[in-house]
């Protein structure tokens, strides 16, 4: 009775199998169900490749294999050979996934979501994933695609600010995916979906982000406030010595005044007078005309001479009480 191998019994969450029996007979019936793939591997390598279907095993259906059989010395084409016979389900599987990430200004990330995926290319799949990382079990393949998956999210995500990787999540989402199908590809699979589900920061990052969507503060105002935040909490933790109390005395202030803008200074209104002996136009609190040299003002009472009858007269006047004549 001929040999039959063949994957019954798998569940619809298995991905990989491989048949426990390595020592194949020419002429073995190899059965292969829909949705499924049969492939010879041997020596870390993937050869023949059957779709769904019974197969006879000969020569004729399995030449790549033959082709290293017969450079095997004692190789007779009746004779058993070694193979393993991997088998691998086609259909659409869905993962879950969830990694940390740091934005472009170094803001940690928590995100996490599902992923779709089928095997497109099984040999590539075979000689990258089952056999180069030896991973011939569904859970060891899901192993390794959840970390391949959340290893190329960081590094997509690494290219992004925190703004836009909150502000814009489906347009970035869809960006990542895209790069994400890239990457599968070059190990056999096609990721045909990929959500988002949940993203989050540290309270610390919240908290810039608030401002950052509001528009309330620049970028450069925060972090000044987030600096002087530190400042004070590091203040804190000084316990009170005079250390501690030194270095935050100079600090805090100076970031205090790199927030709030100087005034700008109060002009001064300043009283003239003339000199009563060329007319040059002096500040009233002045004691000698910087035209002439005149006496203008008395140290003791704050007067000067009117110009038309010479009474003193107080220097703020702007008329004469004695002559009525204009001094200012």
């Amino acid at each position: 009775m001929p040999q039959v191998i063949e994957w019954i019994n798998n569940g619809p969450d298995a991905i990989v199998w491989r048949c426990p029996t390595e020592e194949i007979t020419w002429g073995s019936q190899l059965v292969v169900q829909e949705f499924q793939m049969a492939m010879f591997f041997r020596d870390g390598k993937a050869y023949d490749v059957f779709g769904p279907g019974r197969h006879t095993l000969t020569t004729q259906n399995l030449p790549i294999l033959t082709g290293l059989l017969t450079r095997i010395a004692g190789f007779g084409g009746n004779k058993p050979f070694k193979a393993s016979v991997i088998f691998i389900n086609t259909k659409i599987f869905a993962g879950k996934w969830g990694t940390k990430a740091q934005t472009t200004e170094l803001a940690p990330l928590q995100t996490y979501g599902q992923f779709w995926f089928k095997i497109e290319d099984a040999t590539l799949f075979v000689n990258e994933i089952v056999g180069g990382q030896s991973a011939y079990t569904t859970e060891q393949v899901n192993t390794f695609l959840r970390g391949y998956l959340n290893e190329k999210i960081i590094d997509e995500l690494s290219h992004y600010d925190l703004l836009t990787v909150f502000t814009r999540l489906d347009e970035t989402s869809i960006i990542v995916k895209n790069h994400l199908i890239d990457y599968f590809k070059r190990v056999g699979i096609e990721l045909t979906d990929l959500k988002f589900e949940g993203i989050d920061t540290t309270p610390e990052y919240r908290e810039r982000l608030f401002w950052l969507k509001t528009g309330q503060t620049a970028p450069s105002e925060l972090l000044r406030m987030e600096t002087m935040k530190s400042a004070a909490e590091s203040l804190g933790k000084g316990g009170g010595g005079s250390g501690a109390l030194g270095a935050g005395m100079v600090l805090i202030p100076q970031i205090m005044n790199q927030q709030t803008p100087q005034q700008p200074a109060t002009a001064t209104v300043t009283t003239l007078v003339i000199c009563p002996k060329c007319s040059e136009k002096v500040p009233a609190n002045s004691k000698f005309c910087s035209g002439c040299g005149t006496t203008l003002m008395s140290p003791s009472d704050g007067t000067i001479s009117c110009s038309n009858c010479n009474k003193s007269i107080p220097a703020n006047s702007k008329f004469c009480p004695e002559c009525g004549n204009k001094t200012a």
